[in-house]
């Protein structure tokens, strides 16, 4: 077993390293968590001058910010915008005892949807048909101010997944994909976020390693494996295109789930490790009731309790949890690759504060149904 090292700024990865020992995952939980709700005074992450705020929080479907709001954002410099590659589809949701409902979703869109919503810039390269589902997508994503490159609607037919609920309300899938996005228009992202079934689905994932690679010299890059076992093949088959990405990274978000299934004979704490010794400056590893621990570059370990939350449905909450995580380091400059280094070196105190963020923004996820992020007037005003 061996995991990538990484490979110098821009450049495809290069070879194995030696093989890592550890023991067993001892596991199977959940991968939803919250942790304690700071008080609006204590939010550093909210903004100081939103005349939003003043009032009672918007619906949860509405934007938090319109196209021309963004100003007065904590952490945010003029036109910084950032771009996320990925999957947009249709969830199919059937749930016991009803009938199936049908919401826009994919991991990266919802991560895309979850920035838009705390009022960050945002477009999404992704693959979607001309028909009556991809007009269901693209109004969404329009209608939550993320902005759709404009060669993304191009496929043969839009994509979908279909979830199934159990009584608990975890959900499994079965998805009917396609995924052949031509590369993006030229353009200077801060940062650059990318995960799931995009990164690792013939044709596309080489488009995604490509606008990455491309894009590192001057943006901070994200990853999130959220790995789906029956769409990725084998282990052996999924790791190599996991590991190039994770040799290109920046800031990692797998859960003990991800890890455990790429790894099965190492526990997904040393794998997470082991990445942040290799070239990202930050991996998180989520483990459901456990809470989260992130291990930085600097070898730093920063662990955040997970406090009960009542769960509706899991759908979407790691995608809420990675554009918490973003949000929360945009708010402190730690985006874009004039700010590799001070991320590297980040302030424990600083990254506590930052996990406590994202856990917010996925407990309001997992308290409603479907993947819907909360707004930034909402995360203020709640108490998770």
């Amino acid at each position: 077993m061996s995991i990538g090292t990484p490979s110098p700024e821009g450049a495809e990865p290069t070879g194995p390293v030696p093989p890592l020992d550890g023991p067993q995952p001892d596991s199977d939980r959940p991968t939803v968590r919250s942790d304690r709700a700071p008080s609006a005074a204590e939010d550093p992450f909210r903004p100081t001058d939103d005349p939003e705020l003043a009032g009672p929080p918007p619906a949860p479907t509405s934007p938090a910010y319109g196209r021309d709001q963004h100003a007065g954002l904590p952490g945010e410099h003029g036109t910084e915008q950032a771009m996320v590659i990925g999957e947009a589809l249709i969830d199919i949701v059937e749930a016991p005892g009803q009938e199936p409902r049908e919401h826009p979703g994919g991991s990266p869109a919802n991560v895309a949807v979850g920035l838009a919503r705390l009022g960050r810039p945002v477009e999404l390269v992704t693959w979607f048909a001309p028909d009556d589902r991809g007009a269901t997508l693209r109004a969404h994503l329009e209608a939550e101010n993320v902005s759709v490159s404009a060669a993304s609607a191009r496929a043969p037919r839009t994509s979908t997944a279909r979830a199934r609920l159990d009584e608990t309300g975890a959900a499994t899938y079965v998805f009917d994909l396609e995924w052949a996005p031509p590369a993006p228009e030229a353009g200077a992202p801060v940062h650059v976020h990318t995960g799931s079934i995009a990164a690792v689905l013939e044709p596309g994932d080489r488009t995604v390693l490509a606008t990455v690679s491309r894009h590192r010299g001057t943006a901070t890059i994200s990853y999130d494996p959220n790995v789906r076992p029956d769409l990725m093949g084998t282990t052996a088959q999924t790791r190599p295109r996991v590991e190039a990405l994770v040799n290109l990274a920046d800031i990692i978000k797998a859960s003990d789930e991800d890890l455990a299934w790429l790894y099965p004979e190492l526990d997904p704490a040393q794998v997470a490790r082991q990445w942040a010794g290799r070239g990202p400056a930050l991996v998180v590893l989520t483990r459901g009731d456990a809470g989260s621990v992130a291990f930085t570059a600097a070898g730093a370990e920063v662990t955040v309790e997970a406090t009960p939350v009542d769960v509706v449905d899991t759908v979407g909450a790691g995608d809420s949890y990675m554009a918490g995580i973003l949000d929360g380091l945009w708010a402190q400059g730690l985006l874009g690759a004039g700010h590799r280094e001070a991320l590297r070196a980040v302030d424990p105190e600083v990254l506590t504060g930052v996990l406590r963020h994202a856990s917010r923004v996925a407990g309001i996820t997992v308290s409603r149904a479907g993947a819907n992020p909360p707004t930034r007037a909402e995360l203020t005003a709640a108490r998770v």
